[in-house]
């Protein structure tokens, strides 16, 4: 299934221009330069690729005029701004990594993130629909001490004590242009650190990991191949800026490829199949959620999409009907398996894959970076043996969009990169003839009566039902079976469902993994996280509180 022209020697060889990001900004502006590397769907400004260029130089130059040096981190808490895209590129030009944080965190957790890369610098909106993030900006002086630099995209005279507007550092940039160098990124490596994504969090407090321009690049190489990116792409980016999917995957491989960029600041259901007619985007990459909450709409049917090619979703299983609907959104639809620790995608379906096919499986790996199925890495941290097709076990990668380093948490690194260079994902699976089947995260394995239960089976399962919209499973504590299943099934609008029809679709699982407990949710209702997925830690306190409210009734343990 995978293509086995996309080898390492290739991206050495024909992508070697291309290694560097910034590097490919220089490619594209030398064969293209009047084209349109990026477009704001809200204010319909274009950055023509010459522009793209030249702007990102001066940027960078002031930088360094500021103090920037390698391997200082600036830190961004901004929207999908084209100005946010030229910051980050003009960071990458002279070895600066760029992390970018959600723009939701409370001021507590920027300040943790902050303080975890040491930051040198910051960038913080004004006011963003309504929110002042001015005090967000003083607690951030008050308790970052390594801070240097406070950049405020807001106009000069609403910029908070102590911050400078970008404004005001982009004038500064274009009045300094004489002193710009074209030797100016030479000392950028391509296996330097780029940008420090932050994890989601599933499984414990976010981490940054930390990526290279050799990590994200050949990502880009392969995904772009995968799907048929090309110079007459036209992706609606919309994820956030935050997340490995918004920069390393829709931004970052468009660009690659010679794309156009065509930016949302931040995701909202109307504005992005607006954006899709208004800009003839003609491909589109979204969490499954995102596209739940666009078919909700109601005028939903009403909307232009006649010039969407190819509909992709990541992040999360979803039901064959899910499927059959993306299929009527997009000639060509595709997944598969993307994570942060590998710079995005690392398995593709077929691009001419139907329904049918993708809902078996989550495609193959690519040449340039191979998959294994493996035994649980050893206690002196080498990879666990390599298990044979059919056999559930980790899955790992090997190569080149492997992450450096989580940042200043070396236990951490330790644990996911084994000596011997695997990545162990932290994800179960299986590998056949048709591609990767995914099992579930390692550490939400529920174990009923000593069963080993993956509840992305039981998930799976429900959302099939009619009137199922999703389904979350988490196990809790059990007197009798160690752990017992509890089941959130969101319903889908304008229906009814009851607990009795559950139990009864439950019926055609094995015993051992039909849930003990049913909770339904309204439409909309399934707790999610920042990155758009069923977030689990809130479940899993949701089906603890319940469990007790049944203890007090008798009703579990027995």
């Amino acid at each position: 299934m995978r293509d086995p022209d996309y080898t390492l020697n290739r991206f050495e060889e024909e992508f070697a221009g291309r290694h560097l990001l910034h590097g490919v900004v220089s490619y594209w502006a030398e064969r293209k330069p009047d084209a349109a590397a990026i477009i704001s769907a809200s204010s319909g400004q274009e950055i023509t690729w010459r522009d793209f260029d030249r702007l990102t130089s001066l940027l960078a130059m002031e930088l360094v005029r500021l103090g920037f040096r390698k391997g200082d981190f600036f830190a961004t808490s901004l929207p999908f701004l084209a100005e946010h895209v030229l910051l980050e590129y003009a960071c990458f030009k002279i070895g600066v990594i760029h992390a970018p944080l959600d723009l939701r965190l409370k001021p507590p957790e920027v300040i943790r993130c902050l303080n975890l890369l040491r930051a040198k610098g910051y960038a913080f909106p004004g006011v963003v629909r309504g929110i002042d993030f001015g005090e967000l900006g003083r607690a951030v002086k008050a308790h970052c001490s390594s801070i240097e630099t406070l950049v405020q995209f807001a106009v000069p005279d609403a910029a908070i004590e102590g911050a400078v507007s970008f404004a005001t550092v982009m004038a500064r940039a274009e009045k300094g242009k004489a002193r710009v160098s074209p030797d100016a990124a030479c000392s950028v490596n391509e296996d330097d650190g780029a940008q420090a994504i932050f994890t989601t969090g599933s499984t414990g407090a976010p981490k940054a990991a930390l990526l290279s321009h050799r990590n994200i690049t050949c990502q880009n190489m392969c995904l772009g191949a995968a799907f048929g990116f090309g110079e007459e792409t036209r992706l609606l980016v919309n994820l956030p800026p935050s997340h490995v999917g918004g920069q390393a995957e829709a931004l970052m491989t468009t660009l690659f490829w010679g794309g156009t960029a065509i930016l949302i600041e931040a995701f909202d259901a109307a504005r992005s199949l607006e954006a899709v007619g208004k800009c003839r985007a003609n491909l589109l990459g979204q969490i499954p959620a995102m596209y739940q909450f666009e078919w909700r709409l109601s005028n939903w049917g009403s909307y232009d999409l006649s010039s969407l090619q190819f509909a992709i979703y990541g992040g999360q299983q979803v039901s064959e009907a899910f499927l059959e609907k993306l299929a009527a959104m997009a000639p060509r639809i595709g997944s598969g398996l993307g994570l942060t620790e590998s710079a995005g995608f690392c398995t593709y379906t077929r691009p001419d894959a139907k329904a049918a096919e993708i809902a078996a499986s989550i495609g193959e790996d690519m040449p340039a970076y191979p998959m294994s199925i493996r035994q649980p890495m050893r206690e002196d941290g080498s990879a666990g043996d390599e298990l044979p097709q059919g056999e559930i076990g980790e899955i790992c990668f090997r190569g080149p969009q492997t992450f450096l380093v989580y940042v200043n948490d070396p236990a951490a690194t330790a644990k996911t990169i084994s000596t011997d260079g695997y990545l162990y994902t932290g994800d179960l699976g299986f590998r056949d003839e048709r591609g990767l089947h995914f099992s579930g995260r390692a550490k939400w394995v529920i174990k009923p009566a000593g069963y080993q239960v993956f509840p992305a089976d039981v998930e799976n399962h429900f959302s099939a039902h009619e009137k199922v919209a999703a389904c979350g499973v988490v196990g809790v504590e059990h007197a009798m079976l160690s752990e017992g299943i509890v089941a959130f099934v969101e319903k889908k609008p304008g229906v009814e469902l009851t607990v009795r029809e559950l139990r009864e679709h439950g019926r055609k699982l094995t015993s051992y993994m039909r849930p003990l407990h049913y909770l339904t949710l309204e439409a909309g209702g399934m707790p999610l996280n920042r990155a758009v997925k069923t977030d689990y830690l809130q479940l899993r306190d949701m089906a603890r509180n319940e469990v007790e409210r049944l203890r007090a009734q008798r009703r579990w343990d027995r």
